[in-house]
């Protein structure tokens, strides 16, 4: 049990593994009541991201001494399951995400794990790659994905490159609940770590198998070599994160050559000054890509979060206006393009399979359908994917072709086990290569897609609520509509409502509810994992814009009123 925050508040003033620095920072706090309890009410807990939060003293924050207790009880569990461990470790451009990263490195030492470091910022699925390409045991990334600036976060892998799934995660909580201070935190300094060669850093080697396997994913390779590539005009942004070098690497080694970068964005910066979220869901992140793309005609723009595993992509709709995909549509798109491609040169496997989540559309669903995939649905979070491919590749059941979630991850190939903006940056460019040698853009395909498979439309309404008492506030939320479910919602009937904190359809029980309706249409609470936010997806299919339009509006209405009467 949490001991009362301000008993502490007073620990960490009186412990001598605190620094000086850190103690002065708890007696500036201003508002000692308030402040306190909500730095030190609980300890950070592992979400569908791992360790997430503000930076700052206490338990509630993320601090070296956090990620010091963290990374002893991840060493606790790897040394219970491996005779001999290793782990790899990279970062992204926020502040401190380095300096946690040697931390984690240095603990890892201190218990005699061998550490492969990562010199500068690198892509998370360059991590989980690393992984499984130096054979290690684990993983580590400090990221806190597009979260404000004042975030950093902390994800643990396993062998396999994917992201610890909720029985591997439970045992690693409990070793790190079994550590009562800090003196139990094992820890060496750099040059220690280097002298004993437990602190290994990695180099330009390792950075070309990840551009190599990566490039590899390509369905047409040929095609963007003898031409197509070079014609396509596209503008990238990593909105200050870690994707800038790896994505102008595969894109360049693919043929895709014709490629301007938003300069002002280019730089790494945990500030992440030209933005007022470094989110490639949204538009106002690509202001500066679009003002740049309209100036030198480009037909796509790309845009990746600050640990490059999500990507947006902007295209011209039939106005020769830029609009940003959604992550299903740019998902669709990708399925879409991939399938009909192998079906074409007769190398779509007989056992080929597509993986979504359970808040993704079922578009790129159908699409997979109508091509004799099957369809398999996890839970949210890219971990669950993983895991599906790692069953595949142990039974060969299936042979996995593509994997999304809505929130902008996808993944094709095995390399990985984690989303990839990488890869997703070239199979979005190749396919607009493609349709553009066709005379087509990807908003016209789109239109295609939906002509041929109905219009989907899909949104996402989320509302923060911090603190203790926002936590209390989801709760209730999330209890009004599991204890009275409704039935009928904006006029429709609800005919099933799935609770899978029973863990239904054979998935590991989590607290989201989904309540499905006669015509069709869909939508799901869910708490976020990593941020204070409580989540609502919305999703319909209609016959035309217009008339799918008016129904999300409808039932988006309806849902909002009463979740916000208790927000």
């Amino acid at each position: 049990m949490q001991a009362n925050p301000k008993q502490l508040y007073e620990a960490w003033l009186n412990d001598p593994n605190v620094d000086e620095l850190t103690k002065e920072e708890l007696r500036d706090i201003k508002d000692q009541s308030g402040e306190i309890e909500d730095r030190f009410y609980r300890d950070l807990e592992f979400g569908t991201g791992g360790l997430r939060g503000v930076m700052g003293a206490g338990t509630n924050r993320m601090n070296r001494y956090v990620i010091g207790k963290a990374t002893q009880g991840f060493a606790n569990f790897l040394l219970g399951e491996s005779d001999s461990p290793a782990v790899v470790i990279a970062h992204d451009s926020r502040s401190n995400s380095d300096v946690y990263a040697l931390e984690a490195a240095c603990v890892l030492a201190a218990n005699g794990i061998r550490t492969y470091l990562f010199r500068s910022l690198r892509p998370t699925p360059q991590l989980s790659f690393a992984v499984r390409d130096l054979k290690a045991t684990g993983g580590i990334v400090v990221t806190a994905s597009h979260n404000p600036p004042e975030y950093n976060g902390y994800k643990v892998y396993g062998a396999d490159g994917g992201q610890l799934v909720p029985h591997q995660a439970e045992q690693v909580i409990s070793h790190i609940r079994d550590i009562a201070s800090f003196d139990k935190v094992k820890r060496l300094t750099q040059a220690q770590a280097e002298e004993q060669e437990l602190l290994i850093w990695l180099g330009d080697a390792d950075d070309q198998r990840y551009i190599d396997v990566v490039v590899e994913q390509s369905v047409l390779p040929d095609m963007l070599k003898n031409g197509a590539g070079a014609e396509l005009g596209i503008v990238f942004t990593p909105l200050h994160g870690a994707g800038n070098i790896s994505i102008q690497r595969v894109l360049a080694q693919a043929g895709l050559t014709n490629v301007n970068v938003v300069w002002e964005q280019e730089q790494p910066n945990g500030l992440f000054p030209t933005v007022k979220s470094p989110n490639p869901e949204e538009q106002e992140a690509f202001t500066l890509a679009i003002k740049l793309a309209n100036e030198v005609g480009a037909d796509i723009i790309v845009g990746t979060d600050p640990d490059c595993d999500r990507m947006g992509a902007v295209v011209k709709n039939d106005k020769g206006e830029f609009v940003v995909l959604t992550g299903n549509q740019s998902g669709a798109l990708m399925v879409n393009y991939l399938l009909s491609n192998l079906q074409e040169q007769g190398k779509l496997p007989t056992n080929g399979a597509v993986i979504k989540t359970i808040v993704t559309s079922e578009m790129g669903g159908d699409i997979a359908s109508s091509y004799g995939c099957e369809v398999i649905n996890t839970l949210t979070g890219f971990k669950y994917i993983g895991e599906k491919m790692s069953q595949f590749e142990a039974t060969g059941s299936h042979t996995f072709l593509f994997g999304y979630e809505e929130s902008y991850g996808y993944l094709t190939g095995m390399y990985a086990r984690d989303k990839d903006a990488v890869v997703a940056a070239l199979l979005i460019c190749e396919a607009a290569a493609y349709y553009k040698s066709q005379g087509k853009t990807l908003y016209e395909v789109l239109l295609e897609l939906y002509a041929k498979y109905g219009t989907y439309l899909e949104k996402l309404e989320s509302r923060t609520l911090k603190g203790k008492d926002g936590l209390a506030q989801i709760g209730a939320i999330m209890n009004d509509w599991r204890s009275n479910p409704p039935a009928e919602i904006a006029g429709v009937a609800v005919t099933q409502f799935l609770d899978y904190a029973k863990g239904l359809e054979g998935l590991p029980a989590e607290n989201v509810l989904k309540f499905l309706l006669a015509d069709g249409s869909w939508f799901c609470l869910r708490p976020s994992g990593t941020e204070p936010k409580i989540k609502v997806y919305f999703a319909v299919r209609g016959i035309g814009l217009g008339e799918a339009t008016n129904a999300i509006n409808q039932l988006v209405s309806a849902v909002m009123a009463r979740v916000d009467a208790l927000a």
